[in-house]
């Protein structure tokens, strides 16, 4: 099933986070690239014309974050928004975060510039 059509599940602490392979795996379904950091965060900034439209895009996030109940790390600097994704309680990345990243990818795709 395609990460967009997927549903985040909670993570309990103690499940394993995703190893290389299965991080490469799940990259593969994102339509853009995001950074993987040392294995543990997935990140992507996103540029927008002004302020406003930033904002926007973040609301937005919010709002299909607290639906899926993963909530991501979020930095706004004037037009540009950068996304932190992991999963705090296993400490490293599962199947949520890039779930998560599909569905930002497609808000963006949906708001544009």
């Amino acid at each position: 099933m395609p990460l967009l059509k997927k549903k985040c599940i909670p993570c309990e602490g103690g499940a394993k986070p995703l190893n290389r392979e299965e991080i490469s795996e799940f990259q593969k379904e994102l339509k853009s690239h995001w950074s993987v950091i040392e294995e543990r965060k997935i990140q992507k900034e996103f540029v927008f014309d002004d302020f406003k439209k930033a904002i926007a895009f973040v609301n937005d996030i919010a709002d299909c974050a607290e639906r899926e109940g993963h909530h991501p790390d979020i930095y706004i600097m004037y037009n540009k928004v950068v996304i932190d994704l992991w999963t705090h309680a296993i400490e490293g990345l599962s199947e949520n975060d890039f779930i998560l990243a599909a569905k930002i990818e497609s808000l963006h795709m949906t708001r544009g510039k």
